[in-house]
This record gives structure tokens, C-alpha cells and sequence, in this order.
């Protein structure tokens, strides 16, 4: 059994994301009918900005600091599938190399962000039913 490395961001502030992520995203569903892709993305991307619960997470992710972003970044593509656990530490270096103040855009801009963070936290063995989230 691989033992899980070390997390910089608590599960507990994951699990925020997430769970900010999915309220976000039942949102958005019902705004998105455009017919082109990008076009899509942009105006979905637009109508986002005056969106309370958007503004909320995006504000969230900002006051992290950075080996957190970095954490959160890793732990996405780890979930979708980038590398498994035992890549953490290449994923979590990439990671570190890509970090620039645009963390928040990118992360939001992923359709399945709370799936991927999802993923990511049962590798490393939690669940976001542990958590109490009310008093962020």
C-alpha cells in the first residue's frame, strides 16, 4: 500500500472548493445554451464575474497561499487522471512551476473541477462526508 504523501491545503478546505464548485455549477447549467464551444465558455466565463458564489470561490482560492494553490492545482489533475498517487511529487513540482496569480481563473474554468478535486481526495484516502463546511 502506498502510503499517501503529505498535503500542503487540508482536505477540509478542499472540500469547500468542492462543494462551492457544485453550487456554482448547478447554477450554470441553467444559463448554458449556446450552441458554439468557445463562444460558450467565454460568455458562461462572463456571466460568472456577477455570479455571488462565483465571486466567493474565486475570492477563497486567492487567499490561499501559494504551496495551497499549488496543492489544489495537483490535486486536479491528479484527479482527472494526469498521474496516480505515487506521481505526486511530479505533478505537485509541474504544478509549482506553472503557479502564477491566475490560479483561481484556471482552476474555475474546469467543468469538472469538484469531480477531479473529488477524485483526488479519495486517493489520498478522505472524504469531504468527514467535514463540517459551515463555518467557512
Amino acid at each position: 500500500m502506498i502510503t499517501a504523501p503529505a498535503l500542503t491545503i487540508s482536505p477540509e478546505k478542499v472540500c469547500y472548493v468542492i462543494m462551492k464548485a457544485r453550487e456554482f455549477e448547478v447554477q450554470d447549467v441553467a444559463t448554458d445554451s449556446d450552441d458554439d464551444a468557445d463562444e460558450s465558455s467565454w460568455s458562461a466565463l462572463d456571466a460568472r464575474r456577477d455570479d455571488p458564489t462565483y465571486r466567493e470561490l474565486k475570492a477563497f482560492i486567492r487567499s490561499l497561499n501559494q504551496d495551497e494553490q499549488v496543492d489544489l492545482v495537483a490535486l486536479t489533475w491528479l484527479g482527472r487522471g494526469d498521474g496516480a498517487l505515487d506521481d505526486w511529487d511530479d505533478l505537485r513540482a509541474e504544478a509549482a512551476r506553472a503557479h502564477n496569480k491566475r490560479t483561481a481563473d484556471y482552476l474555475l474554468s474546469k467543468p469538472m473541477l469538484p469531480d477531479h478535486l473529488e477524485d483526488a481526495l479519495d486517493q489520498f484516502g478522505c472524504s469531504c462526508d468527514d467535514y463540517d463546511l459551515g463555518h467557512f
